[in-house]
């Protein structure tokens, strides 16, 4: 069974999440990382059963971490969770939030790779923190030449520095080799760099390409990694998350404010936890339909919008398409939303390297995405 072809487009509008409430009607979306899908089981029961015996109340107890624990164990082969070097978040934004300010001082520099998740510039600027680009490649992996650089650079400030890592890569969909998370770690410890690791779309890697958590590798004790279920089984909504400690930084975790605990959502945790005991096989079903959209989002890219760059992703269920040869400028997909009617995320705010391109969210059913593809093809024609 296919998670993503079960709903109509008339069952995606009766939705009122902002995928579908922040443009009219007419607007088929494609610009939010949700996806199109009917959820797991697991997580549809474990959430009803907490309604129907009122338990609304506070979160509590160290089950979501066990739960990722094992996930961890099972996906990844990796035991390194622990709950005495763990916390509760609301959010991974939120936790990286609060590490970054663990770890750094105001106006300390925190480095990140564009093109990457827009809220990683407006979080660390909020926070009083400086971004630095360390830009990727042109291979879109990481340019570990560029990040050295950058951090032999926000060294020369005297302030502590710490580096924001996407892994998998949001927009890219790059999956980083163990080979470059080692490096990466080599850097940072040449450099007195504390990295910070956004995990979310950690679950979500396709057609054998395996993820790597970067704790789990040599040189990384003084890291933190903040993951979330809430992408993989589509709970954004449902707020839950955790920061993870490397065995080096637990002084660190233990300063955090006690309040951040509070940020959680008590269904969310119960509705994540569920998804990482019991909504394997879900997200097998999911990962299958992902892999699926993706061959034929490029079959239908080379049709109709030939000019058109995929670099196809190895993880999350996002699509980095090059727009630059169609000549409409730094952001297609202002030209793509007034003359097609389909929004998509905007390449400029994902930062350098964004110019020219868009993001799509590729995680609905092959109709829709054929539709996508259809409309951006005849903003163009």
């Amino acid at each position: 069974m296919n998670p993503l072809e079960m709903l109509s487009l008339d069952d995606l509008h009766a939705r009122t999440s902002v995928k579908w409430r922040l443009h009219p009607p007419d607007v088929l979306p494609a610009f939010v990382a949700e996806m199109d899908v009917v959820l797991a089981e697991p997580v549809v029961r474990a959430l009803s059963d907490a309604l129907r015996r009122g338990d609304t109340g506070y979160p509590s107890g160290t089950g979501y971490v066990e739960a990722l624990a094992a996930f961890a164990s099972t996906r990844w082969g990796w035991d390194g969770v622990s709950v005495e070097r763990s916390a509760m978040v609301a959010d991974v934004m939120t936790g990286v939030s609060e590490v970054l300010q663990l770890v750094t001082e105001p106006g300390s520099p925190v480095v990140v790779n564009p093109p990457v998740y827009p809220p990683f510039f407006g979080f660390v600027s909020k926070i009083g923190r400086r971004p630095v680009d360390a830009p990727l490649g042109a291979d879109g992996r990481l340019d570990l030449e560029a990040l050295g650089e950058a951090f032999a650079r926000a060294a020369t400030t005297g302030l502590p520095v710490a580096y924001l890592l996407c892994n998998p890569q949001n927009p890219t969909g790059t999956a980083h080799r163990p080979d470059e998370l080692a490096s990466v770690a080599r850097l940072a410890h040449e450099h007195g760099v504390r990295v910070v690791v956004d995990e979310i779309h950690a679950p979500i890697v396709l057609d054998g390409v395996r993820f790597t958590p970067y704790l789990s590798l040599e040189g990384t004790d003084d890291a933190f990694a903040v993951m979330s279920a809430s992408k993989a089984w589509n709970l954004a909504g449902a707020k839950a998350g955790a920061v993870l400690a490397g065995s080096g930084a637990v002084d660190d975790l233990g300063r955090m404010p006690e309040v951040v605990a509070h940020g959680p959502s008590h269904l969310g945790v119960i509705g994540h936890t569920a998804a990482l005991r019991d909504g394997g096989e879900w997200l097998d079903e999911v990962l299958a339909a992902l892999s699926a959209n993706r061959s034929h989002l490029a079959d239908e890219l080379a049709q109709r919008l030939p000019g058109v760059r995929l670099r196809e992703p190895e993880a999350t269920y996002l699509a980095w398409l090059d727009c630059r040869a169609l000549g409409l400028g730094d952001d297609p997909a202002e030209t793509f939303l007034e003359r097609g009617r389909v929004a998509l995320g905007s390449g400029p705010t994902f930062g350098t390297g964004g110019a020219g391109h868009v993001r799509v969210t590729a995680a609905t059913s092959k109709p829709i995405l054929s539709e996508i593809v259809e409309r951006m093809a005849a903003s163009v024609g």
